[in-house]
């Protein structure tokens, strides 16, 4: 059998092929625990250099699948793979380094020390909002910790993984990193093996998935999941700086990512000034022709269309005024950008994560309101606070939970190379990017030398001197 030629069929991939990758990958993650930084920094150039050499078959499949323009596959599918692996290159021999931490007073004549040591066959299925991205991004971060890699892209975006599934079979051995194409079941396939981590970028639904397959081999897991990202706007910040902002954060995309706006509160008192910047903004950047703008990229399939498309529906159906857009075109997959307002808070607008073009808008008196909303929900990937008052500022941040928080800024937190990047239960669990992308693919091994302690004093049998050695010692400590 030619697994070179198998692993990546467009329509699945036979189980037994899955298992002979699988078991390939097996001894090669054992020898690469003794792999040094070069070897991976090695590794880590070529699989810029691949990317950088598709880079015009990257903007073919992006606008293939997305309707995405150049502009923006550079600024968030290959600018953030190619500074997360720069990132890798500059600090690994720093992160690899094995560390020494202190001796506490019970452990005096020992010397202790942590070693970052490769997880081992690493399974990453990523998603198809950043197709891109969010595949090559923490496949850098699984060499970097020196692992092998199975990769499930998304067939959602079919160009998109067949140019990934090339690019990685024309870069390295299948033994190392090995991409399977194909739908749900080959996912389940793959989440039968027993796998040494998992990472996966989805949906809190999916992710519960793949938490119970990771739970019967007792694989670790870090699930980049998402949820309703909050937006608060009260009525001391700088509106025209924050309708650009939250706009262009909502509309990127269409809408579809993560960290997304997914609904906003802001301050009665200016909230019909936050609606006419909002609409400047949204015209500034597509023009009065949305639909005909090279810049708005489409909603992933039709699916989706009508998911979106039945939101805004029955939150206009209840109530919701559309403040712009609002017009929606089956054949082309496009929504316009649409602001809400009078939104009911128990709306399926409001209840699920939109994940497209429709942005709902609350009014509110006082910040307790957006604060009891989003504590009475579970807990966002991201949440925005958009203010010049360090008090609601600091009120916000200390009354919540969320993955990340964006202060007079939105979604770039996620391409901060020194911030972890990640959700907290229903929005996710475990961090990447950076440093963080290492050890999410690493094990953190504890290692103890003993030197002179003093433990063998107080071995039994327990006589009375060493209940007298044990009790000096406990009222020392006490």
């Amino acid at each position: 059998m030619n697994v070179t030629t198998m692993i990546t069929p467009v329509q699945g991939a036979a189980a037994s092929v899955m298992a002979e990758v699988f078991a390939k990958q097996q001894p090669t993650a054992i020898k690469l625990r003794t792999s040094t930084a070069d070897e991976r920094i090695a590794k880590l150039k070529k699989l810029e250099a691949a990317v950088l050499a598709n880079k015009d078959a990257i903007y073919r499949a992006l606008a293939a699948d997305l309707h995405k323009p150049a502009t923006e596959a550079d600024l968030d599918e290959i600018m953030p793979v190619i500074g997360e692996i720069h990132h890798a290159v500059s600090h690994l021999k720093s992160w690899m380094r094995t560390k020494r931490v202190g001796t506490t007073l019970t452990m005096l004549g020992t010397q202790a020390r942590i070693r970052y040591e490769p997880r081992g066959v690493c399974l990453i299925i990523s998603p198809w909002n950043f197709p891109i991205n969010l595949t090559f991004g923490p496949l850098a971060s699984a060499i970097a910790a020196g692992n092998t890699a199975i990769i499930k892209p998304s067939e959602l975006t079919p160009s998109c993984s067949a140019l990934m599934a090339e690019i990685i079979r024309q870069t390295f051995d299948v033994a190392e990193i090995a991409v399977f194409e194909g739908d749900a079941q080959v996912s389940t396939a793959l989440l039968d093996m027993p796998f040494d981590h998992m990472f996966f970028t989805g949906s809190p639904a999916v992710g519960k998935i793949v938490m119970a397959a990771a739970a019967k081999h007792l694989s670790s897991v870090t699930l980049e999941l998402g949820g309703k990202s909050p937006v608060i706007v009260d009525e001391s910040a700088d509106l025209n700086k924050a309708a650009r902002s939250i706009m262009w954060g909502k509309f990127l995309n269409n809408g579809q990512t993560c960290v997304a706006p997914d609904y906003i509160y802001v301050h009665e008192k200016v909230l019909p000034q936050f609606l006419e910047a909002s609409k400047t903004a949204i015209k500034k950047m597509y023009g009065d022709d949305v639909q005909a703008s090279p810049d708005y990229c489409r909603i992933v399939n039709e699916r989706h269309f009508g998911r979106v498309k039945r939101l805004l529906d029955d939150a206009t159906a209840n109530g919701a005024t559309v403040v712009t857009g609002g017009m929606a075109v089956e054949g082309d997959k496009f929504i316009a950008p649409t602001l809400l307002t009078k939104v009911k808070l128990d709306s399926a607008v409001m209840q699920e994560e939109i994940f497209g073009p429709v942005l709902p808008i609350i009014s509110y008196s006082d910040v307790h309101e957006p604060i009891a909303h989003i504590n009475a929900n579970p807990k966002p990937l991201a949440l925005y606070v958009y203010s010049k008052n360090q008090g609601n500022i600091d009120r916000v941040i200390s009354e919540t939970s969320s993955g990340g928080v964006g202060i007079n800024v939105s979604v770039l937190h996620f391409s901060h190379a020194n911030l972890p990047f990640g959700g907290v239960n229903n929005s996710g669990i475990g961090s990447s990017h950076g440093e963080y992308g290492f050890k999410a693919f690493s094990h953190e091994r504890a290692v103890m030398r003993d030197q002179y302690n003093s433990t063998p004093m107080l071995y039994p049998p327990y006589t009375s001197r060493v209940k007298w050695l044990m009790a000096m010692t406990l009222r020392f400590f006490a």
